[in-house]
């Protein structure tokens, strides 16, 4: 009440939003808080359906050697979901940016220049500026290899290392996740296999608290965390009211 009402009905472009922390135990919930919230300031404007920007967590807590479940990187689903559920939002990645023992990166300025770009593109004319990170598009399974295409790839997708291609699991229909191999193919594609699976069913990429990833478009914007399956995570049924 103290914060937005006093600023409620003055015109704005848009707004921008860094949150999600606190509500990393309940990520399944905030499928539907985080648009309900965006959904409910635009009413209170009354200014139509205003750009609604945010930052998608960062990289955060002990890295891990084996694939497991990981409720920030629910959290980043939520996130991510609303982009298809709201018209005019956006969202920055910053898995790059983290810093494992500080919840609050100290790197605020690269953070600052991403969500500009969403602005830039979608405000202000820039049109041909690369203004957002290659999302996952579609899969199709080749054997026991998964052949994953990408949206958004820009100039075309890289890695911001010299190491290979690191962040993807895969799993059977046991679903149990192994690290995978993976190497980029053309512009767009990226074919991944792991020779504990001879026939996968689901992918996921940088699906951790503190996922070790390094595949970007050549705006340097990380790739958005996906996983291709549905199965049930660690916070769905947690709730607070």
């Amino acid at each position: 009440q103290g914060v937005l009402n006093p600023i409620i009905g003055y015109g704005i472009q848009g707004a921008i939003w860094y949150q999600g922390e606190a509500n990393a135990t309940r990520a399944k919930q905030y499928q539907d808080l985080f648009p309900l919230m965006i959904d409910t300031w635009r009413k209170a404007w009354g200014q139509g359906d205003f750009s609604f920007y945010w930052v998608s967590l960062a990289d955060y807590k002990d890295e891990i050697s084996e694939p497991a479940a990981a409720d920030w990187a629910e959290l980043r689903e939520a996130q991510t979901l609303t982009m298809s559920k709201l018209a005019n939002t956006g969202e920055a990645i910053i898995t790059d940016l983290g810093e494992a023992h500080d919840i609050h990166p100290r790197n605020k300025q690269d953070v600052a220049k991403r969500l500009a770009r969403w602005a830039l593109a979608k405000n202000y004319g820039y049109d041909q500026l690369v203004y957002r990170s290659p999302i996952y598009k579609s899969h199709e399974v080749d054997g026991n290899r998964v052949i994953i295409t990408f949206d958004h790839v820009g100039g075309g997708l890289d890695t911001h290392d010299v190491r290979g291609v690191l962040g993807f699991t895969v799993a059977g229909a046991d679903q149990k996740f192994y690290h995978a191999e993976a190497k980029i193919e053309g512009r767009d594609k990226v074919i991944v296999w792991s020779s504990e699976v001879d026939e996968p069913v689901a992918v996921r990429y940088a699906w951790a608290n503190n996922p070790i990833c390094n595949l970007q478009n050549r705006s340097h914007l990380p790739v958005t965390p996906f996983r291709t399956d549905t199965w049930k995570g660690i916070t769905e049924g947690v709730f607070i009211r």
